[in-house]
């Protein structure tokens, strides 16, 4: 089993931060130079992608193999369908997920990869547009590619030499410029990044609808106009969403009475709930929403309208055809 190394004594805070400081630095650095040399190939891969008619497969081995797979997702949330395939499984059948429309993205900084290097003439073969992205332009992955981005870095942050640090950074950030590059000149939205992350926060922001968390049906609290106070609040309480719609015989909105209508009615001396007209306490003109509305929009209502209850959903002739409150958003996490 390997041995770890023992201290005697404490590492000293000053020293570690001192250490951590320089391997930013030296970083930093490598990205530094790396912006300088964004340039034609930088163009020539971009515009390979932008006009085939497949997908990116990015490989790699090791430490390049992990920022490969982060390459190929960050590419396919941002627009451009990508899937990362591990060059040494490509050997032993995955090699048959690549499409001769798809263009790869092949990554080593040695450029000496006997896995992808193993690849590259059933590539060609198949007429795959190769991308490389390596740290030796004279190295034979380099030569053999169809654009070669450079990635080599000054170096590594590693004392040692040895561990993959500045170069897997520069790797990282040659693939961020590469999906930011396709994004814009895609056209790409917050609407399509919502799409292709669905599950979350800005994903419920963009695509969740009104129609997505409102009570519709038998489910809506409504009374007619006609109603008494009484009537109303045995709607309220069956419905339980704290509010009713006052409608008339073709569910057209009149106005809304809440638990805060309520309270204020309440305050009148000699009111008697069985013979007060519902219309005659209710709130006229309400807030409203649409269906098609985004959900974050009745959120957005709710609080700069400063409403507790919730949002009597109409169609385009006022007509109710749906009810929520913050309770049905905060159970959709859009609040």
């Amino acid at each position: 089993m390997p041995s770890t190394a023992q201290h005697s004594v404490p590492a000293d805070d000053a020293a570690l931060a001192a250490s951590g400081r320089r391997a930013v630095q030296i970083e930093a650095d490598a990205l530094t130079a790396l912006a300088a040399r964004i340039d034609g190939p930088f163009s020539a891969a971009c515009q390979a992608i932008l006009a085939g008619a497949g997908r990116v497969v990015a490989m790699g081995m090791g430490k390049s193999g992990h920022i490969a797979r982060k390459i190929a997702a960050t590419l396919a949330s941002t627009g451009t369908p990508a899937f990362f395939v591990h060059p040494g499984e490509a050997g032993h059948g995955d090699f048959g997920m690549i499409t001769d429309t798809d263009i790869v993205l092949a990554i080593s900084y040695s450029g000496e990869s006997d896995e992808i290097l193993m690849l590259l003439p059933l590539l060609k073969r198949q007429g795959n547009t190769v991308i490389a992205m390596t740290g030796k332009p004279a190295s034979t992955l380099a030569k053999s590619a169809d654009v070669h981005l450079d990635v080599s870095v000054p170096a590594e942050a590693c004392p040692l030499h040895l561990a993959p640090t500045s170069s897997t950074t520069a790797t990282l950030a040659m693939g961020d410029a590469l999906a930011v590059a396709l994004l814009e000149a895609r056209g790409f939205t917050s609407e399509d990044f919502a799409r292709s992350h669905p599950a979350g926060s800005l994903g419920r922001q963009l695509l969740l609808h009104i129609s997505d968390v409102m009570h519709t049906g038998d489910e809506v609290p409504a009374v007619a106009a006609d109603a008494t106070l009484a009537q109303a609040l045995v709607e309220m309480s069956r419905k339980r969403l704290g509010m009713t719609a006052v409608v008339d015989a073709d569910r057209t909105l009149l106005g809304i009475f809440t638990d805060g209508d309520l309270r204020r009615a309440l305050d009148t001396a000699g009111l008697d709930i069985h013979t007060t007209a519902i219309a005659s306490v209710m709130t006229h003109n309400p807030v409203t929403i649409g269906a098609q509305a985004l959900a974050t929009e009745a959120a957005r209502l709710l609080e700069t309208r400063n409403i507790g209850s919730g949002l009597i959903v109409v169609d385009a002739d006022g007509r109710v055809t749906g009810a929520l409150n913050v309770h049905d958003l905060l159970r959709a996490r859009v609040v």
